[in-house]
């Protein structure tokens, strides 16, 4: 005889009010990892949901059809998906984006996944994040993820494609 186990996800939203900001800090169950550095959350009241899509700051990750892009993915995925994240939106980009700090299972994904070798710490847009450059660092020296082979940067394998596929870092 098969049971069926069935999980509730409790999703709220809370707001935060800091420096006379008012930035929201959002609780989401993560519905779908679009790649090694975003993700589609569902995030509100029940009844009053909201889908956002969420670029993970601070870190720059293969790109699906990039080498080691299906795998960063699927690291991201077994964190995240169909999980409470946890989203400090920090701006949005140019692709209408959330762009924000995500935790999952406690756990910061930036520097998760810069650990295990899944996505580069991304200077350009890292500011307040240096600390993952000595997270790289040592998944570098340790040969870890996409380290364990020479490794193409995201930004410079995008610069290499035409415009018409549209790429989003």
């Amino acid at each position: 005889m098969a049971m069926a186990v069935v999980v509730a996800v409790a999703v709220a939203v809370a707001t935060v009010k800091v420096n006379d900001m008012t930035p929201t800090i959002l609780l989401c169950l993560v519905v779908a990892v679009t790649d090694g550095d975003t993700i589609k959350a569902r995030c509100g009241q029940p009844g009053n949901y909201e889908q956002i899509t969420v670029r993970i700051s601070a870190i720059d990750a293969p790109e699906s059809r990039q080498a080691f892009g299906q795998k960063s993915k699927q690291h991201l995925s077994d964190l995240c998906f169909q999980r409470q994240a946890t989203i400090n939106p920090k701006t949005t980009d140019k692709y209408g984006r959330t762009v924000g700090d995500v935790e999952c299972q406690g756990r910061d994904v930036a520097t998760e996944q810069v650990r295990a070798g899944m996505a580069w710490y991304y200077v350009k847009y890292g500011k307040g994040r240096e600390q993952l450059q000595a997270v790289e660092q040592a998944a570098r020296q340790a040969g870890r993820g996409l380290w364990a082979q020479h490794a193409e940067p995201p930004w410079e394998w995008r610069k290499k494609q035409t415009t018409t596929q549209g790429d989003k870092p």
